[in-house]
């Protein structure tokens, strides 16, 4: 299969806006563009003049997310913005929507919950018509806190972070599917989400854990290669190697245990190579620098 033409931007939040898995309503600082992270989701989407659609649908207060998108993209100089208020899988069937997704340069999913975005896309022809775009054309696909959870085929939808040891706090499903290989959790130093991330990856050790800190985003391309952007860090939990895990032979409730799971921190410009499990010094502009991290 060929790889992807498009890229993949996945932000970790800080300006969440919805409801987290506590059912609390978030109204925190549009601060993210202030670091670059947006202004490189237009960059990379070809520029000011780019055409990119706001998907709120994840979020329960849609009209204010939206709003606050188009201000915050208006402050760096990108006017050319529409919002999707697609509440429902009829409103994602209407041919308005589809019609803006075949001609748009890239589309920004909103935070709330990631469960929503699968419910609602799963299936439809405004699904299928992303998938292509992204696979064979220039097209960017960038989503924050939720709509990032929810790009990879296999999302984490609930998990109590307090009890994430526990064998089966931590609930899966399938996302939206641009890419199958990894699984991606956002909010992530702040809510203390690793031993969430960490039970899902020992469930699915052929997936690469991606845990996303705010103001803290990663660009994927080629399907395979990512790069850190923003402030905070990237953490890579790779499953690869285990050794012992007692999580198929223990019942719900108990804590897990896992012997050999690989840890990788990524700040700004560091990257990771998901074909190869390898750490990347520097990712960005196609300088690669490979470097073996040994945590043994």
């Amino acid at each position: 299969m060929s790889l992807p033409v498009g890229k993949l931007i996945a932000i970790g939040g800080a300006e969440d806006k919805g409801s987290d898995e506590n059912g609390d309503v978030h109204r925190s600082n549009l601060n993210f563009f202030e670091l670059g992270i947006l202004r490189r989701i237009v960059e990379e989407a070809g520029g000011p003049l780019s055409q990119i659609e706001v998907i709120t649908t994840a979020s329960t207060i849609p009209y204010e997310v939206g709003n606050n998108y188009l201000n915050a993209f208006g402050k760096i100089g990108c006017t050319n913005i529409g919002v999707m208020h697609i509440r429902n899988r009829e409103d994602a069937m209407k041919e308005e929507y589809l019609e803006r997704i075949r001609v748009c340069n890239g589309v920004m999913f909103s935070g709330g919950n990631q469960l929503r975005l699968s419910a609602t896309f799963g299936g439809t022809d405004f699904l299928k018509t992303l998938h292509d775009r992204y696979r064979r054309e220039s097209f960017v696909i960038a989503g924050t806190s939720a709509g990032a959870m929810a790009m990879s085929n296999t999302m984490i939808y609930e998990g109590n972070a307090a009890r994430a040891h526990l064998k089966g706090e931590v609930k899966i499903t399938t996302g939206l599917g641009f890419i199958d290989t990894v699984i991606i959790d956002s909010h992530f130093e702040k809510r203390g989400r690793f031993n969430r991330l960490a039970q899902a990856v020992a469930t699915n050790p052929s997936c690469i854990g991606i845990g996303l800190s705010e103001d803290t985003g990663m660009l994927l391309t080629n399907g395979n290669r990512l790069e850190a952007i923003g402030s905070g860090l990237i953490i890579i939990i790779d499953g690869h190697n285990i050794l012992h895990s007692n999580i198929a032979d223990i019942p719900d409730g108990n804590p897990i245990s896992i012997e050999n799971l690989r840890v990788h921190f990524c700040e700004k410009g560091n990257g990771y190579d998901i074909a190869e499990r390898k750490f990347l010094m520097e990712a960005k502009d196609g300088a690669l620098i490979r470097k073996q991290v040994d945590v043994e």
